[in-house]
Formats: C-alpha cells, sequence, structure tokens
C-alpha cells in the first residue's frame, strides 16, 4: 500500500467515525506537522483554505485539535492516543445510549413455540456472520460441535470463545477438513478431542471457482450455522453467507446434526 493509498483509507476511516471529509483531511494533516497554520493545513490536505477553519472549529469542538491565539492562529492535533480514546469514547457513549433506547421500546409478544422451531435465517458478509459465530459460543452451555474448512477463520476471538465455552462446562468436538487446520487446532486446544472429517461430499469443492462450505458449527444440539463462499465475478475474494437454524426439533438442524455425528472421525492413535 503507498503512502497515499494509506492517506486515503485513513480519511475513509475518520469519516466512518463521523468526521465529514474535510474535518478528516485537516486532522490527518496535523498528524503530520508539530503544529500548522491554516496556509500549511491547506497546503498539505488540499482542503480550500476558507474552509479549513471551519473545518478546524469543529475538530476543537471535539477535543481532537488545539488552537493557540497567535497571529497567525496555530493549531496542533492532540496525540494519536488521545484521539483514538476520544473517538472511542464518543461512539461507546453513542451505543450505550441506544441500547438503553432499544430497551425502552415495546417489544412484540415472541412467536408462538412450534414458530421459533422452524426458524431459519439468512446471514451475508464475513463481519456479520463472524460476530454471530462468537455470539453462538458465548451462549453454549453443554456442547459445541465446529467443523472448520478454511482456516483463516481460526482467529484468536474463536479460540478464545472456544476455552470460555469449555471454561462454562460445555463439550467441545472440532473437526478439522485439512492437516493445516488439524495441526492448529491440536495445539491451540490440547485438551479437546479433534477430528477429521469425512465429508468432502458435503463440503464442496476447494479453491476452483465454486461455492464450499467454510464452517458448521452446531450448539447445544439446537443451533446452527452454516457458512459458504460465493466467488464473486471479477472480485479475487470470495463472498460469504450463512443460513442460521434454531430449534432442537427444526427440520435443518436435525439433518445436520446426524450428517455431523456421521461424518466426523476420529483421529487415528499413533501408538495403534
Amino acid at each position: 500500500m503507498t503512502s497515499e493509498q494509506r492517506k486515503s483509507e485513513t480519511v475513509s476511516l475518520l469519516q466512518e467515525l463521523g468526521l465529514k471529509e474535510y474535518e478528516a483531511r485537516c486532522f490527518l494533516a496535523l498528524t503530520q506537522l508539530p503544529a500548522g497554520t491554516a496556509k500549511e493545513i491547506n497546503e498539505i490536505s488540499e482542503v480550500p483554505r476558507t474552509r479549513v477553519y471551519d473545518a478546524i472549529r469543529v475538530l476543537e469542538t471535539q477535543g481532537l485539535v488545539e488552537v493557540q491565539h497567535s497571529s497567525p492562529q496555530q493549531f496542533r492535533a492532540v496525540s494519536i492516543e488521545e484521539a483514538t480514546q476520544t473517538l472511542r469514547q464518543k461512539y461507546d457513549t453513542r451505543i450505550d445510549t441506544l441500547q438503553s433506547q432499544l430497551d425502552r421500546l415495546d417489544i412484540p409478544d415472541e412467536l408462538e413455540e412450534a414458530d421459533r422451531m422452524q426458524e431459519v435465517w439468512s446471514l451475508t458478509g464475513h463481519e456479520a456472520i463472524e460476530s454471530r459465530t462468537l455470539d453462538l459460543l458465548d451462549e453454549a452451555e453443554s456442547e459445541v460441535v465446529l467443523l472448520v474448512v478454511e482456516e483463516e477463520l481460526l482467529t484468536e476471538e474463536l479460540f478464545d470463545r472456544l476455552h470460555g465455552a469449555m471454561n462454562r462446562g460445555a463439550d467441545v468436538v472440532i473437526g478439522g477438513e485439512t492437516d493445516a487446520i488439524i495441526g492448529r487446532l491440536e495445539s491451540e486446544l490440547p485438551s479437546v478431542q479433534v477430528f477429521e472429517t469425512d465429508l468432502g461430499w458435503l463440503l464442496g469443492p476447494v479453491n476452483d471457482g465454486e461455492v464450499a462450505i467454510s464452517r458448521l458449527l452446531l450448539v447445544d444440539r439446537t443451533k446452527l450455522l452454516v457458512s459458504s463462499f460465493y466467488p464473486r465475478d471479477g472480485h479475487d475474494q470470495s463472498h460469504e453467507q450463512a443460513v442460521f437454524a434454531n430449534g432442537l426439533d427444526n427440520g435443518v438442524v436435525v439433518l445436520i446434526r446426524r450428517v455431523l455425528t456421521s461424518g466426523l472421525l476420529p483421529l487415528a492413535d499413533p501408538a495403534s
């Protein structure tokens, strides 16, 4: 990534955190100066000089920029640590407020039990699917069955949640599709019995441009998450989608539970 690309990405991130483009560009310019005038900020950021003052005024009210009332005025950005803490606190406060407001809303009555037992929902995007995976592991009480097909899914967050489930007394059963995945699982979770899988017919082809399952997660025998990679035309990376099903008697859950039970094979004992 070039310096210009890195700056552009930083500006985009600052905009996602609530700054407008000129504000983000002025702040980024000041991080490259010990202090600067509106003229110097304009030269680095390419923000029109008449708009620099407006942007700086907003940044000052947000606690991201300090002003020295000299002639000409001097401006400087607070430290990176202070800036990130300020932005984080602002969004933490907003999220807490949002949660409080949502908690006060009238919640409709729950679905009838028969309806909830047939729930099947779809999820789109890696971040949403990863978040649901971690949430399901946090909810595990008695059992976790996880089959991992893509090695990139083995994150530190995943292992932390698996350890948490084990600490709560849940039985954890893990399957790996490749030797590399199995080796990583055994290294990170030495007290858990790791399984190899005989589900090649179900998982589909790997890295040949076709749809392939990336993970299967069954929690407490009632909650199921199955994700797949869908290749995008003209893109190098795949697009991940998933289905989530809930209910002990849910047909999808029952089917996958039986498939997993029959398809996970214990690793051979080296001594045998």
